[in-house]
């Protein structure tokens, strides 16, 4: 068995962060690479060691090879780990590693070759008799060859990046007046993303469950499946809960998709951690989907009811160690659930969120809780990589005590300075459907209504509360009380603020006994019932826990609002900070209600800016390849007629 002494984990965020808290368990030194704008990031903090990529995109620093190996060289780094995303299923970083002496922490190339291509993938299980959804994954990659094809299968289409993952790359197409403008974001989506163009088409089935099976394989031909997932509720095609074991399904469907998922990873000589997904229909048939030769992003949860560390075992194996339980030995206990908390807006379609943490708390310590993050208090969240903060993980004697547990974390959890899922998350844990195990991949689009609820006004009880808070949160000497030497319970007189909060503003008038301020708990009791609402002052803002939702209260400033207002009548502006991939219109160029107007770039995702109504375009305020901030105005539309 060779001597490993150091790592290199060649990604970022919670992946680089979990993977190097267990090399350290194992003593082993950590090495961290991180591009110029990830100087300061909490994986390149924990790490004994850091290594500068230069760039901001991901194409300039965590995609170049080159850079990867020199940077393990230099650090005296024996092996690479990938973490997920950015280069973990390309064979060709895994050959390059192997060329320089290095140890990969995956799967042969060879293996990644076979599996890695979701249409290589396909035409492997078609061979071994794996049940397939239908579909075209074939080389041509014509519009038209995609148009046949779709007739063929029928609509709704599912477009797929071969070499992908993580929705990124992947379209759901109605109907054929989509279908060009879908192929076309898509494979720009991939080849940003992964490097690889290629897509493949499949009928979009509906109210699947997306079941997947995790395998594991040593260098001595032994390969074991450890229990099942279920990742059924996903939006945009990316996972946001997961669990294990899969709700409801019997010992004879776990055998028969473990048994499965094995025979695929051993007819291609699997070495490592990989997962095989299945589609799983109502009816307990199950149709191959893909095989991702990684880690995956919900490996926690399988580790919480095996007690096994995957990362251990992924270094282990590397090194040549076999496997240490046989398959009758893995172990099945209890429950767990994992939710991906995400810097977005679920109120505006998922829109990732950029900005600063001015406020991030994660749940306390306890049996059955674990929180993988990548990110601090007063960290960034940049445009240039995907907007995942960390998972919440929490594990159970059974799913109800698993999903309760969850829920006491996702109450005690707290971000603010940008717009994150958590209140949505909130939401979905603790809906009755949710409750009952009523999964698939519908789930979100069903209830809807309940996730993601219309906005409304704040309550009275809220500003009254948050003008208490505020004022709690005044130093001494600062604000409308500093002649009474800070807050004092009891006032003489009635006090007035103007806060504003979420696009609201409320003449607030406090008078009479403040409530309680315990630390950072806010005690406000009504009808006879106390309760305590988080109320934390950071970078001149005051976070408020109301209701479940974290609300920054500041105080009114009547000369922003103004400005606020200033857009120019028409005017589309720029959803969130990103990149202009295309400018699809002229200035004087007429357009339809709903035309693509501008196509923009963010956390390797592309989102299309169009006409609300039909008018022509009157002015152009971007460029292809400009970075642009959020609000910007990229483009002034004239109303027709």
């Amino acid at each position: 068995m060779s001597t490993l002494s150091t790592i290199l984990v060649a990604n970022r965020g919670e992946i680089a962060c979990r993977v190097m808290r267990t090399a350290k368990a194992m003593g082993l030194t950590t090495v961290a690479v991180h591009s110029a704008i990830d100087r300061d990031a909490r994986h390149s903090r924990e790490a004994d060691i850091r290594v500068d990529l230069g760039g901001s995109k991901a194409t300039d620093s965590y995609l170049q090879i080159d850079k990867l190996i020199a940077a393990a060289h230099a650090s005296g780094a024996q092996a690479i780990h990938p973490g997920y995303g950015f280069l973990s299923e390309n064979a060709g970083f895994a050959r390059a590693i192997e060329a320089a002496g290095l140890i990969f922490l995956g799967p042969p190339a060879s293996a990644i070759d076979a599996m890695g291509s979701k249409s290589a993938a396909k035409a492997l299980m078609e061979t071994a008799g794996v049940p397939l959804v239908p579909g075209y994954h074939g080389e041509a990659q014509d519009l038209e060859t995609f148009r046949a094809a779709c007739e063929r299968i029928g609509y709704p289409v599912l477009l797929k990046a071969t070499a992908g993952g993580g929705g990124k790359g992947m379209k759901v197409v109605e109907d054929v007046s989509q279908l060009a403008e879908a192929l076309a974001s898509a494979q720009r989506e991939a080849l940003s993303s992964f490097g690889n163009g290629q897509m493949l088409v499949e009928k979009y089935l509906l109210k699947p469950r997306h079941v997947e099976i995790q395998v594991f394989a040593d260098q001595h031909g032994h390969c074991l499946y450890l229990n099942e997932r279920d990742c059924s509720i996903q939006r945009r095609h990316q996972k946001v809960v997961e669990e294990a074991p899969a709700p409801g399904l019997c010992l004879e469907q776990r055998k028969a998709m473990g048994e499965a998922a094995v025979r695929a990873a051993q007819a291609i000589g699997y070495v490592g951690a990989g997962t095989v997904e299945f589609l799983l229909d109502a009816r307990g048939g199950f149709f191959f989907m893909e095989m991702n030769t990684r880690l995956q992003v919900e490996h926690p949860v399988t580790e919480a009811i095996t007690g096994l560390d995957l990362v251990a075992w992924q270094i282990r194996v590397a090194q040549g160690e076999a496997l240490p339980i046989t398959q009758e030995q893995v172990p099945l206990i209890g429950h767990a659930i994992e939710v991906r908390l995400y810097a977005e807006d679920p109120a505006n379609d998922f829109l990732p969120a950029t900005g600063h943490l001015a406020l991030y708390r994660e749940s306390g310590p306890g049996p059955g809780r674990r929180v993988d993050s990548g990110v601090e208090q007063g960290d960034d969240v940049s445009p240039f990589y995907d907007p995942m903060l960390g998972k919440l993980i929490a594990w159970g004697e059974d799913r109800e005590q698993a999903r309760l547990r969850l829920l006491s974390m996702l109450d005690e959890f707290a971000v603010g300075g940008l717009k994150t899922n958590l209140g949505f998350l909130r939401r979905i844990i603790g809906h009755p459907a949710f409750a009952a195990a009523e999964l698939d991949t519908g789930f979100i689009p069903r209830y809807q209504d309940e996730l993601l609820p219309e906005p409304g006004a704040l309550s009275d009880a809220f500003w009254q509360a948050a003008g208490w808070a505020f004022m709690h949160s005044l130093p001494t000497g600062d604000g409308p009380w500093a002649n009474n030497q800070g807050f004092r319970a009891g006032l003489p007189s009635e006090v007035s603020l103007h806060l504003s909060c979420n696009g609201q503003d409320r003449l607030v008038t406090l008078s009479g006994n403040a409530p309680q301020l315990c630390g950072e708990q806010l005690l406000i009791e009504r009808q006879g019932v106390r309760r305590a609402h988080l109320a934390v002052r950071s970078a001149g803002s005051l976070y408020l826990r109301w209701d479940g939702e974290m609300h920054a209260v500041s105080l009114f400033d009547p000369i922003a609002a103004v400005e606020a207002g200033q857009s120019p009548q028409g005017g589309l502006s720029a959803p969130m900070n990103g990149s202009i991939v295309r400018v699809l219109v002229e200035v004087g160029q007429a357009v339809e209600a709903g035309s693509q107007l501008v196509v923009l770039e963010a956390m390797k995702m592309e989102h299309s800016i169009r006409a609300p109504q039909a008018g022509v375009v009157k002015a152009l305020f971007c460029l292809e390849g400009e970075m642009v901030a959020e609000g910007s105005a990229l483009v002034e539309l004239e109303t027709a007629g």
